[in-house]
């Protein structure tokens, strides 16, 4: 009779509430840079390898329920990276964005943040709700809401905390808003 030796694989770190709080007040922290226009603050917060997309959203029927949202091969309303929030940076400080001229007023609310541990080191999948209200102009008013997922892990920034992906998805299949211009 063999004996089989079998590897236990590594236990996964535990989520403790001094984490959630951590994780928590790091995304409280950027909504308020992102509402105070400290667009390059909440950049330094932006892992080089960065993901960060949304994808188109579709009105499926049941059993279609797997196909709600864009796939990797399909069309996002955005798919950026690090480099390209940087262009879209240098394009809003040059002052002829037309779409933020003159600039939004936002409110980043964010909600059920629900943590999760990752095979990465350090770093943690964190599910969050979003309620995006932006308001420009006389009467351009957006609710924005949906859902994101971000992988969050340990950094040398200020906040002690980098976003290495964020995947947003809106409630709503039709977008109204008369741009996308903002951060979420």
């Amino acid at each position: 009779m063999s004996s089989q030796v079998t590897k236990a694989s590594p236990a996964l770190p535990a989520i403790t509430p001094q984490l959630q709080w951590e994780l928590e007040q790091f995304l409280y922290a950027e909504a308020d840079l992102l509402d105070r226009r400290r667009y390059r603050d909440w950049y330094a917060h932006l892992a080089e390898e960065l993901r960060y997309r949304m994808p188109l959203t579709f009105n499926r029927q049941a059993r279609e329920r797997d196909h709600e949202y864009s796939r990797d091969d399909e069309s996002f309303l955005f798919d950026d990276t690090k480099a390209t929030i940087h262009i879209r940076l240098k394009r809003l400080e040059t002052g002829m964005a037309w779409a933020e001229e003159p600039p939004s007023r936002t409110r980043h609310m964010i909600s059920n943040v629900r943590v999760e541990a990752s095979d990465a080191p350090d770093a943690y999948i964190v599910h969050s709700y979003f309620h995006l209200y932006r308001s420009r102009l006389e009467r351009q008013v957006d609710h924005l809401i949906g859902g994101r997922t971000d992988m969050i892990r340990r950094a040398s920034t200020p906040l002690g905390w980098e976003i290495v992906t964020r995947d947003i998805t809106l409630d709503q299949s039709t977008v109204q808003s008369n741009n996308l211009s903002m951060f979420f």
